[in-house]
């Protein structure tokens, strides 16, 4: 079964397309009600909402669903309208499949990016989806993640525990996943010809493949919808969205080093050249050390010094950027999103405006935000005080982070 349905032109950012795999049975979920993909939740099927996020990015062009061979009922009345524009295809035995299948339907199209993700994360937003396309290159996929913040056991064969296994450098994947087009087909194509239908996600697929996938901050939101109560629960979640008040907030950073000689001073993660640098048991980046503490603000949870002692002689001529990305790894791992960044550098000199735009791009890095939500300026002192005299340099940062809303009772 192939549907008709037109397929959308390819937009001019650059040949994103997206494969969507809902041809699953969801047994995990019961089957009472149909597969979980078709289920309601704030009054809308799943799948329904998936492909509309997916629509609705300016980004992306074609978009391939692929679906049991029973489900085209199914589909037609969940999605409705929302199948115009879209091509939908018939999956095979194991998701795997589904997706080689779906990027055969892409063939012809030739996008230069694809998107592939699960139909049960409907609640993947715009930004993930932004970060996910901007990393992927030539030679290289890129896969959303967060870190695991749960201690993990394995299990013995008599059910207890065998070992604690080290949670350090480990993170649990997302969709979606992206990757040049042509590299993950030929991917899919080689496994498939090889008879290994047992990869667990399109990364795995990329790994064997020896295509480089570089992780992407996830975000807490994108929850698979895997088990009843996690469709219960996003249900819940949807129809009390317009009694629950919004967490915003707004933490606050200050931090000030003096110059020592050197030939450099490091501001927002950029090395700018200058007739000193700045003193400090680390690369005395005040910006960043100024970021750090009003991320770390926004849930409580101490400062820079708290988590990287200047004692502590591992952190001795450490990149800043490593404390911004562990604060910002602590926001989300509480569930908090961040709305945006503002740093202002206090200095006579040196000049700040030619290294904006490589600070704004770091800072976009460090954080996984868009560059409008990231604002860095530059004031001097009038030559009053410490900075007047060019004795250092000082910075001031603010950062607004979106928590999870509460009902009110």
């Amino acid at each position: 079964m192939r549907e008709p349905s037109a397929i959308r032109a390819v937009s001019a950012g650059g040949g994103v397309a997206a494969v969507i795999v809902a041809a699953g049975r969801g047994e995990r979920a019961g089957q009472a009600d149909g597969p979980k993909q078709y289920r309601h939740i704030g009054g809308r099927a799943i799948l329904a909402r998936t492909i509309e996020t997916f629509l609705s990015h300016p980004r992306i062009g074609q978009i391939v669903v692929v679906i049991h061979s029973d489900d085209l009922e199914l589909l037609q009345k969940a999605v409705g309208d929302h199948l115009v524009g879209v091509t939908v295809v018939t999956g095979g035995r194991t998701r795997q499949d589904s997706v080689r299948l779906g990027l055969v339907a892409l063939d012809h199209g030739t996008p230069e990016k694809v998107l592939i993700h699960d139909a049960v994360r409907p609640f993947a937003d715009r930004d993930l989806i932004d970060r996910v396309i901007d990393v992927i290159g030539a030679d290289q996929g890129a896969l959303p993640a967060l870190p695991v913040a749960d201690t993990l056991k394995r299990e013995s064969r008599d059910g207890t525990i065998g070992e604690t296994v080290p949670r350090a450098g480990l993170h649990a994947a997302q969709t979606p996943q992206g990757f040049p087009f042509r590299a993950i087909l030929a991917a899919h194509e080689k496994a498939h010809q090889a008879g290994r239908d047992d990869f667990t996600d399109d990364a795995a697929i990329a790994e064997w493949a020896r295509l480089p996938v570089k992780i992407v901050p996830g975000s807490p939101d994108n929850v698979k919808l895997t088990w009843a109560r996690d469709i219960v629960m996003a249900d819940q979640r949807l129809n009390g969205a317009r009694l629950s008040f919004p967490d915003i907030r707004t933490g606050n950073g200050y931090d000030v080093h003096a110059f020592e000689p050197g030939d450099h001073v490091t501001l927002c993660g950029v090395a700018i050249p200058h007739d000193r640098k700045l003193s400090g048991h680390s690369d005395a980046d005040v910006g960043l050390h100024a970021l750090t503490d009003a991320l770390l603000a926004t849930c409580g949870a101490g400062d820079i010094g708290t988590h990287f002692p200047p004692s502590d002689p591992q952190w001795k001529g450490a990149a800043s950027r490593l404390f911004v990305e562990h604060a910002a790894r602590i926001v989300r791992a509480r569930g908090g999103r961040i709305a945006n960044a503002d740093i202002t550098l206090i200095c006579e000199a040196p000049r700040i405006g030619p290294h904006r735009e490589a600070m704004t791009a770091a800072l976009c890095e460090m954080l996984g935000i868009a560059a409008e939500r990231i604002s860095i300026k530059a004031t001097t002192n009038e030559k009053l005080g410490f900075v007047g005299r060019q004795e250092g340099i000082a910075a001031i940062a603010t950062a607004s982070v979106v928590y999870p809303g509460e009902v009110p009772e």
